[in-house]
């Protein structure tokens, strides 16, 4: 299929959060009338499958990455006269061999001063300190567009309707009903070398969620996580192995979601469902999840919240005066 006029090479960032907090400037330029072809975690096509952007698996070797790239400059070329004339190309990850890659396959990329490696960079611009990741990834946009627009409020993440209907036959097949409470008890990395999993998360749901008289939903990967959900959320509805484009799809129209920092938060806040996310030692500053029904829930000194508090937070959605 020949590509659109105006292509656009995007490589996404590693992890969930991040790319879910990149939609908004990605969905900006598509507006913009820039024909993303973007390249990412295997992952990301599903969970981006709803904007029907093309996104590209992600090889795991930098040669293999260079010869993806090139075969994609080289696509663009062939539908747009100007591509090697302008900015056609956009590095949202921070490393020093992302820019390398951009680089080795002849494309003139944006992205962020990081690391020395500006001269491989058609294009750099200092990464802002202290400024929410969504907010850098919409200026880096707007840098690209040369214009400015005001910060969206909400991230508006679209789900494809095939993975609507998948997850509406996966919530018949288990008698869950739509407007279900989802809790993700898992956290992927560390903050700052320390957890980021809430320890009071099994007792939490075990003996205050039944209380609300609906279904509680977890959607472990597969692994270690799967076996780890079966033995201390046992109460729990589980649903091991969906795929984050169905994930997203059970998010959305669920009545609350409960959350560690981690990726499946950021997609409720994304798909606009109500969000409980309960913080330990991270920084909610930067890496809050975005959108108006979220509550960051975090003890004094990034320590964790109060079992009681948590509580509070879920019955002011579940149970509003």
């Amino acid at each position: 299929m020949p590509l659109p006029d105006r292509p656009l090479i995007v490589r996404l960032r590693n992890w969930v959060g991040d790319v879910t907090l990149a939609v908004p400037m990605l969905q900006r330029l598509c507006d913009q009338g820039y024909a993303l072809q973007l390249v990412g975690k295997p992952w990301a096509r599903e969970l981006l499958a709803g904007h029907a952007w093309p996104v590209h698996a992600l090889p795991k070797s930098m040669a293999e990455r260079v010869r993806l790239l090139r075969r994609l400059e080289a696509e663009a070329r062939a539908v747009d006269a100007g591509f090697d004339r302008r900015l056609n190309a956009l590095c949202l990850p921070y490393s020093f061999s992302s820019a390398l890659e951009f680089r080795l396959a002849g494309l003139r990329a944006l992205g962020h001063a990081h690391e020395g490696r500006s001269p491989l960079l058609a294009r750099s611009v200092p990464l802002p300190r202290g400024m929410h990741e969504l907010e850098v990834y919409w200026q880096l946009g707007s840098t690209l567009l040369g214009t400015p627009a005001p910060t969206p409020a909400i991230i508006g993440l679209r789900v494809a309707p095939a993975h609507q209907a998948q997850a509406e036959a996966l919530r018949q097949a288990h008698g869950i009903e739509r407007e279900c409470i989802v809790i993700c008890p898992f956290a992927g990395g560390t903050w700052a070398k320390q957890d980021k999993t809430w320890p009071a998360f099994a007792e939490f749901a075990a003996r205050v969620l039944p209380a609300f008289g609906r279904s509680v939903v977890v959607c472990p990967a597969p692994g270690e996580e799967e076996a780890m959900a079966r033995a201390r959320f046992a109460g729990a509805r589980l649903l091991p192995g969906v795929n984050l484009g169905v994930y997203a799809a059970l998010l959305d129209g669920a009545a609350l979601m409960v959350s560690n920092d981690t990726g499946p938060g950021h997609m409720a806040a994304a798909v606009g469902t109500p969000l409980v996310s309960v913080l330990g030692p991270s920084d909610p500053t930067l890496w809050h999840a975005w959108g108006p029904g979220v509550q960051c829930l975090q003890g004094a000194g990034g320590t964790w919240p109060a079992t009681e508090v948590v509580t509070q937070a879920v019955r002011r959605v579940l149970e509003p005066r």
